[in-house]
């Protein structure tokens, strides 16, 4: 009886232990986040996050888009706002129970509901209009949440903008994305 509770033990923590969403730390200019992935509510989201933080796409990008008491956006352009070309355009996943809550990470995305590709925002609060179904039937698809680190998001949200071509609210001071990696699964 005891071998059997100790088996059912290990087989049950083997798979809390296989189930843990992946993190990611994100090294900026002003500090550094610990994100948490919620792959089993946006599995292509999280998949497509992942292949562009392997990849370095991230590194040398800025948050490019900083509007306080809204959210600040990144992971596109570089410091001279050139945007980084992409892969294709992954479908939307709003529709995942995930809320748009401060903290949370969403995909970034045109007027086209399956536009997303590697731009992604950070909510600064609750942003319920955001959710799904959204005011087009859609929303905002909401993947993941920063863990650690939300005192430097809400100092990247404090930094002066400025209109730069025809983009609004860029910070004047390049607020850079170092790197983006995945880190070791927790134990």
């Amino acid at each position: 009886m005891h071998r059997l509770f100790l088996f059912a033990f290990a087989f049950l923590f083997g798979i809390a232990a296989h189930a843990a969403n992946p993190q990611v730390e994100l090294k900026t200019s002003q500090g550094t986040l610990t994100i948490e992935l919620y792959q089993d509510k946006a599995p292509k989201t999280v998949e497509n996050f992942l292949q562009y933080a392997k990849d370095g796409f991230f590194n040398g990008t800025v948050f490019h888009r900083v509007i306080p008491g809204f959210m600040i956006q990144g992971g596109g352009f570089t410091p001279d706002m050139k945007q980084k070309e992409t892969r294709a355009q992954i479908q939307n996943e709003a529709k995942n129970g995930l809320k748009n809550e401060t903290g949370t990470l969403a995909m970034a995305r045109t007027s086209d509901p399956h536009s997303a590709s590697a731009q992604f925002f950070i909510n600064l609060k609750d942003n319920s209009f955001l959710d799904y179904p959204g005011r087009d039937g859609w929303g905002y698809a909401v993947f993941g949440k920063v863990v650690q680190g939300f005192d430097i998001v809400q100092k990247v949200a404090t930094v002066p903008t400025a209109n730069a071509g025809p983009h609004q609210n860029v910070p004047t001071t390049p607020v850079l994305i170092e790197s983006a990696r995945l880190l070791p699964a927790k134990k």
